[in-house]
């Protein structure tokens, strides 16, 4: 059923606070972590720094939108290396099996899978609010568009490969979708009655959107009675799982020193995986609030020197 006027001013009162939120949560990050150092510091370090290719749907201008439009992906440069619409995503992302994970590993097909490498010649990509950002040539509301120069000034240019600017990128969205969902909702078309489209004959489908943690495919085949008879779902996590696998690994290599793991080492080290994806981040946990995590440290020879667990 359509919203009445009633509902409307109320989702406009929330929409008013949330947008409030938005700028006290930018204020909060600014003052603790971009006038400390140390955290910026953080943030630039080779430890947490993947040159990769990026993806994201943007509108007509090449501005960040989360629900049509286009996907764009640029090189590691920021260069536009294509953007093609949702039905023809086979022509680009090929996906990879390996005995070792039940995860597919996505990569762009035109530039092929070279390994757990970054750079030009791999085809890793990454999704998510950093993604959508370096995907794009700016935001499509004027509060988010003065933070993501502001982000991109701070960090030297596009695009920004530190991993833990994600955090950033993920508050100027949220500024976004507060604003775009302000504009929304004082569209008198809002409380148009006019909201159902009549179903076509079933047939194949595509459909890509942003979820809060990149990129969502979904591809459908149905039979005569609209029962799906093939069904393909490239899902945010999964483009990003090269990416968190190769975070993950550098960010081992440049924090463990000499063989030794403290539990501050492993936080760090869990940092680069966090960082992508917060439903991720949620399933890593165990019911009793303690992370059933075992880390093996091996030396140049592949011999174990040490377990970790908590």
């Amino acid at each position: 059923r359509p919203i009445s006027e009633e509902e409307r001013r109320e989702i406009e009162r929330m929409v008013r606070s949330c947008l409030e939120f938005a700028k006290f949560s930018l204020k909060l990050f600014d003052d603790i972590v971009l006038k400390n150092r140390a955290y910026v510091d953080l943030i630039k370090s080779e430890a947490y720094t993947l040159r990769t290719y990026y993806m994201g749907l943007v509108d007509k201008n090449n501005r960040v939108n989360f629900y049509d439009g286009k996907v764009r992906v640029v090189d590691p440069d920021g260069r536009e290396f294509v953007k093609f619409a949702p039905r023809d995503y086979l022509d680009f992302i090929e996906e990879r099996v390996e005995p070792w994970t039940y995860v597919k590993l996505p990569y762009l097909k035109k530039v092929g899978w070279k390994g757990f490498v970054d750079g030009p010649d791999s085809g890793v990509y990454r999704v998510g609010p950093l993604g959508r950002l370096n995907a794009a040539d700016g935001m499509a509301t004027p509060l988010a568009q003065a933070e993501y120069e502001r982000m991109y000034a701070a960090l030297g240019g596009k695009p920004v490969h530190n991993t833990l600017a994600y955090h950033w990128a993920r508050l100027i969205e949220l500024l976004y979708a507060a604003e775009r969902a302000l504009e929304l909702v004082t569209d008198p078309e809002i409380t148009s009655t006019n909201i159902r489209n009549k179903p076509g004959k079933p047939g194949e489908g595509v459909g890509i959107v942003e979820a809060a943690r990149g990129t969502l495919i979904h591809h459908y085949q149905l039979d005569e009675n609209a029962l799906a008879k093939k069904v393909n779902l490239i899902v945010a996590t999964t483009h990003n799982v090269p990416g968190i696998c190769m975070s993950i690994r550098d960010a081992a290599k440049g924090l463990i020193k000499k063989g030794k793991v403290t539990d501050g080492i492993l936080n760090m080290i869990e940092m680069a995986f966090r960082a992508y994806d917060p439903c991720f981040a949620c399933a890593t946990h165990f019911a009793v609030g303690h992370m059933p995590l075992e880390v093996e440290i091996y030396d140049s020879e592949r011999r174990l020197i040490q377990k970790v667990k908590r």
